[in-house]
């Protein structure tokens, strides 16, 4: 094995950031848009006991809830016992829908493809290719438009073109020994053609070049096709996280 939850859960804070984020004990916090959960949620890096865990919780989603946002709370395996029944009983909802994080070796996925080109930013060629995935919401876009800004780590958005059309695109963070994957979208008319396993393995190939060794990816537990394909890249389950939300007022 060649990843850790640790070093996986930092390099997803790295790999998309906020303008705003700051540390409350264990916990950081990071606020941007109201867009993406990763970079509008809070979550822990230590999974040790927390005495002041109620309390905090608290004054975490206060936090949130002055900014006009959802408290949101990423609970992982680096959460501290008794975190999910502390969000419960502030009245947080847990998402019934998890996210697997997939990770594995870089080495046995990476292909360079030459039909994949790097938009060396959110363009409209790569945010129209985005737009089209169903998850997608105009705060989403537009947190999306505006990370070059806080990002400090190699970033790609890569661009595959099939059949003589922009036909799917992702973005793609290298940080240190591991490479994400983020943002994976195919046009309905260009899928199941097998566009997304070669995008990755660009994306691979891409993030090696800049020494990494791992590969990850963050998949919704219930996207079946997704998570068929990163297994079938030789990518395997790492953990699972689940969002717990409670709106203002």
């Amino acid at each position: 094995m060649t990843w850790t939850v640790a070093g996986l859960e930092r390099a997803c804070l790295t790999a998309l950031p906020a303008p705003r984020h700051g540390w409350d004990g264990p916990f950081v916090m990071k606020a941007f848009l109201g867009g993406t959960g990763r970079a509008n949620s809070c979550c822990a890096l230590d999974p040790s006991p927390d005495p002041l865990l109620a309390d905090r919780v608290a004054r975490i989603a206060a936090r949130y809830h002055a900014l006009g946002l959802p408290s949101r709370f990423r609970s992982t395996p680096l959460s501290p016992p008794g975190l999910e029944e502390a969000l419960l009983a502030l009245g947080h909802r847990a998402d019934p829908d998890p996210t697997i994080v997939f990770a594995g070796a870089i080495g046995g996925v990476a292909a360079d493809d030459p039909a994949v080109r790097d938009e060396a930013g959110p363009t409209a060629a790569w945010m129209g290719l985005v737009g089209t995935a169903e998850y997608q919401t105009s705060l989403r876009q537009a947190e999306k438009l505006r990370n070059p800004e806080f990002l400090a780590a190699p970033a790609a958005w890569l661009v595959l073109r099939d059949g003589g059309v922009d036909a799917a695109c992702l973005f793609t963070v290298a940080d240190g020994d591991h490479c994400g994957v983020f943002d994976l979208a195919t046009r309905p008319d260009c899928r199941r053609r097998g566009l997304a396993a070669r995008l990755i393995r660009a994306a691979a190939a891409w993030g090696r070049a800049r020494g990494a060794t791992t590969l990850y990816a963050q998949v919704a537990a219930s996207n079946a096709a997704s998570g068929a394909v990163q297994r079938g890249l030789g990518l395997a389950e790492a953990y699972r996280y689940r969002y717990f939300v409670l709106p203002p007022g």
